[in-house]
């Protein structure tokens, strides 16, 4: 009776411990369960606030790239450095443009818009590509046209102070953060649009700068100029172009007063 009722003791200690057991390993898959969806409900959080987050990140000067193109783009600690002063500096911009249901100041927008370009031009830009693409018009609002002499001989000297200007800043954000002499020159180069249709990098700048002009500038300009002289910009603009930035134009969905325009600018 004695080793009867041990072995039942016995028996139901083991149902004890492998019930135990049992609810800890049920325990274990509930918090690993648990754990997945916690997982899953921050990705979609995170998704979910991805456009809000790259339009602040856009307005607090950190960099940001348009969607595919930037993941493909590394960012090392003194480029980030130099974006970031570029950003900071056309924040400024007292001007504005509604752009993804916000106001942005203006050049803040400009840089995106010819940095997101870029980036589908050259899928491994440089670092210097990346700094012209960011600060190509740095601060532009600060040298009006009106600044200089009226008619073309001032029109030519306003480009080139704004060139110059625009070089400047940028070097400046470049020798603080580190970059050598070599990498300043370069970008120095692009922006003053030295050695065109010779630099694949430096042709893509001038490409981007043609298709932020035809996405986001030829409205406003067709309602100032009007159809006939707009055909002769448009052909100017083409001239400057190399082969993958008129390949992309032609992609673009224009309006169709703009589409009508840009046919007879490239049809004459």
């Amino acid at each position: 009776m004695r080793s009867a009722g041990k072995a039942e003791r016995l028996k139901y200690k083991g149902r004890l411990v492998c019930e135990g057991k049992m609810i800890c390993a049920t325990q274990r898959l509930n918090c690993h369960r648990a754990q997945q969806q916690g997982a899953r409900r921050l990705q979609q959080q995170a998704w979910l606030l991805r456009p809000a987050r790259r339009l602040s990140c856009r307005t607090t000067c950190a960099d940001s790239s348009s969607s595919s193109s930037s993941a493909s783009a590394a960012t090392s600690a003194r480029l980030q450095q130099v974006l970031d002063g570029i950003d900071a500096l056309n924040s400024q911009d007292p001007r504005t443009v509604s752009w993804q249901g916000s106001d942005v100041p203006y050049e803040l927008a400009y840089s995106q818009w010819l940095t997101d370009w870029v980036l589908k031009l050259q899928q491994q830009p440089s670092e210097e590509l990346r700094i012209v693409a960011r600060g190509q018009h740095v601060e532009r609002w600060k040298t009006p046209r009106s600044s200089y002499p009226e008619g073309k001989a001032g029109y030519f000297q306003w480009r080139e102070g704004l060139k110059a200007k625009h070089a400047a800043t940028v070097v400046g954000l470049m020798q603080a953060a580190g970059y050598d002499e070599a990498a300043q020159q370069r970008v120095t180069r692009f922006i003053q649009k030295k050695d065109l249709k010779k630099d694949p990098e430096n042709q893509a700048v001038e490409d981007a700068l043609c298709l932020v002009f035809l996405e986001h500038q030829f409205a406003d300009l067709l309602q100032k100029e009007g159809a006939d002289k707009m055909v002769d910009i448009v052909r100017k603009t083409w001239g400057k172009m190399g082969q993958q930035g008129r390949a992309a134009a032609l992609q673009l969905q224009l309006p169709a007063d703009q589409a009508k325009v840009v046919q007879r600018a490239l049809s004459g």
